[in-house]
């Protein structure tokens, strides 16, 4: 253990392993903003809270099972010549449901209605509570799609489980120090929100894909996301800028 505390190339995957979990992790803090968006204000901030900690909590149990794992990349079946293993399974199942779930959230914002329990209806305490349950059954689901992710990314940067393990409770530390501040900026914009949305079925697009064994690569989609954001941004300044000339008139 002292050996890989002083060893420069250990450090050096350390850091490089933290920036790609942190910069993977978006996916799952704008997936947490959103659906936690759904719950009454007071209960939002523990949605994501328990979002996060089962996302550590899974994460580190797949990486003490790393063998069990790599497992689920070997091919377990065929389908027309094609082989297919439970990480495309998985890959799919969860791509879909993102796919699914960003098409609702942005029918409900286009549309209006509170969809699945939205933060303006007044549910009794029973379907409060079953609403709490729902958000939290989506965000375990999407967690096992992204930790499986995660830790097959872990496991092909880094050969020592420790590390792993440290780079992991990082990314999840700044994704909680995150998920507060990102989740008011997207419900006080809602362009953005639908941005967000529109990140998410875009993510959703690549999970399905990378389980078909076309590989987009990741780099694509955080650029387009971010050359979007960047126009977004510029368009919220403008917007306070006029806003700004109109109560000065």
């Amino acid at each position: 253990m002292i050996d890989l505390l002083v060893d420069p190339s250990v450090w050096a995957s350390f850091l490089a392993l933290s920036a790609l979990e942190i910069v993977l992790g978006i996916d799952n803090v704008i997936f947490l903003s959103i659906v936690a968006g759904r719950l009454p204000p007071a209960r939002q901030a523990s949605a994501r809270r328990i979002g996060l900690l089962l996302a550590l909590v899974m994460r580190v149990i797949f990486l003490l099972a790393i063998s069990w794992i790599i497992g689920l990349t070997q091919a377990a079946f065929e389908v027309f010549g094609h082989a297919v293993s439970w990480r495309d399974l998985v890959l799919i199942a969860g791509g879909l449901f993102l796919l699914v779930k960003g098409t609702l959230e942005i029918h409900a914002s286009v549309e209006g209605g509170n969809g699945e329990g939205g933060t303006h209806a007044s549910p009794t305490q029973a379907a409060a509570g079953a609403g709490f349950a729902l958000v939290v059954a989506q965000i375990v689901m999407l967690d096992l799609v992204f930790s499986i992710d995660s830790v097959v990314t872990a496991v092909g940067m880094v050969p020592h489980v420790e590390v792993m393990i440290a780079a992991v409770v990082v990314a999840i530390a700044v994704m909680m120090a995150a998920a507060e501040p990102v989740s008011r900026f997207i419900e006080a914009h809602p362009t953005v929100k639908m941005l967000a949305l529109a990140f998410l079925l875009l993510v959703g697009v690549a999970l399905v894909a990378d389980g078909l064994h076309f590989h987009i690569p990741r780099g694509y989609i955080y650029f387009a996301i971010a050359f979007s954001a960047g126009v977004e941004g510029l368009n919220l300044l403008a917007r306070r800028r006029r806003e700004r000339a109109g109560g000065k008139g």
